[in-house]
């Protein structure tokens, strides 16, 4: 079957080629009106554009690249939904790649996308190493990193500080009188905003004269279960806890199943404290603690921001960087 041209289509919208393709990658200067009649007759023909030559001469794509470091975390997801909400209607596209935590792979993967010519590029957190905030830099791109503010942004910033976050937590715990922590977490030497977190925790144990009294870590992705394992043996060794803090709520869950089945009550006897604000955690049979973070809301916040700062305006860019705070619950305070 014979494919449909831009010609065809721009002649049964009755507008000209350039109007044609330029209603197709979305730009700013072609009213909604035309935009939508365009893309009926597109439609209406089966029209498949090469998007690879729109960038050629339009030097960009309509893709916005998004960059996370996992999948297997409602997190992430929930983010990107956010962010695909924030694009509705723009005529961008979300296209996302997964770097593991990874460092290096998110290298080659900013590096790779670049490529493609995106007309804006969201990365998680403010760690990325100097050859990769190099690369970024020169991109000549609206970047926007998101979910962490604590470090110094290339181009614009939405996020919350996790170290705040952190400290926020134990301030808390110990105005419910709680005296004796844990802690438990996952691959929180790749996980930074985990370690940050860790961080502003014991500094304000530190300042209360406390610190953790025992600590258990795993070297893979977060999980229920190896929240559950961590748990048991952390539990079985010292047994005088009065609170763990974990690196997010999965591995938080882990922990209440943990007390269940030894029969400690919780949070009478040891409160579980995590990060997040999972669905899970309102539906556990015990209460947890937990910071919310607000993901759908920074991933659409960063949609925002990117849009504005794609159309050329400088008008409509109210701030380069955004900030949220997470609220916390499941903590009675004393």
């Amino acid at each position: 079957m014979r494919k449909s041209t831009l010609e065809e289509v721009a002649a049964a919208a009755g507008v000209s080629k350039m109007t044609a393709s330029r209603a197709l990658r979305g730009a700013a200067d072609v009213s909604k009106e035309t935009r939508e009649k365009v893309l009926q007759q597109a439609e209406r023909l089966n029209y498949v554009g090469n998007r690879l030559a729109l960038s050629l001469s339009s030097q960009r794509t309509n893709l916005v690249a998004v960059v996370v470091p996992s999948m297997s975390n409602i997190v992430f997801p929930e983010m990107l939904a956010g962010i695909s909400a924030g694009l509705r209607g723009s005529g961008m596209q979300a296209v996302f790649g997964i770097s593991d935590y990874d460092m290096a792979k998110e290298r080659e993967i900013i590096r790779d996308m670049l490529s493609w010519r995106p007309a804006a590029i969201i990365v998680t957190g403010l760690d990325q190493p100097a050859e990769t905030v190099k690369m970024l830099q020169n991109a000549a791109i609206p970047v926007i990193q998101l979910m962490d503010l604590d470090g110094t942004p290339i181009d614009f910033n939405v996020g919350l500080s996790h170290g705040k976050a952190g400290e926020e937590m134990a301030k808390a715990l110990l105005a419910a009188g709680r005296r004796r922590f844990g802690y438990i977490g996952s691959a929180i030497d790749r996980d930074l905003r985990a370690g940050k977190r860790k961080a502003g925790f014991e500094k304000v144990l530190r300042e209360s004269g406390l610190s953790f009294m025992d600590e258990r870590f795993n070297a893979a992705y977060s999980s229920v279960a190896h929240g559950k394992r961590l748990s048991m043996s952390m539990l079985a060794a010292t047994r005088d806890l009065d609170c763990i803090y974990y690196s997010n709520d999965d591995m938080a869950t882990g922990g209440v199943f943990a007390c269940l089945e030894l029969g400690i009550s919780s949070p009478a006897e040891i409160l579980i404290a995590g990060f997040n604000g999972l669905d899970v955690a309102s539906a556990l049979p015990v209460r947890i603690a937990t910071s919310i973070s607000p993901r759908r809301q920074m991933g659409e916040a960063a949609a925002a921001l990117l849009l504005a700062a794609s159309s050329g305006d400088e008008n409509r860019i109210c701030e380069k960087v955004i900030a949220f705070t997470p609220e916390i619950t499941g903590v009675d305070r004393g």
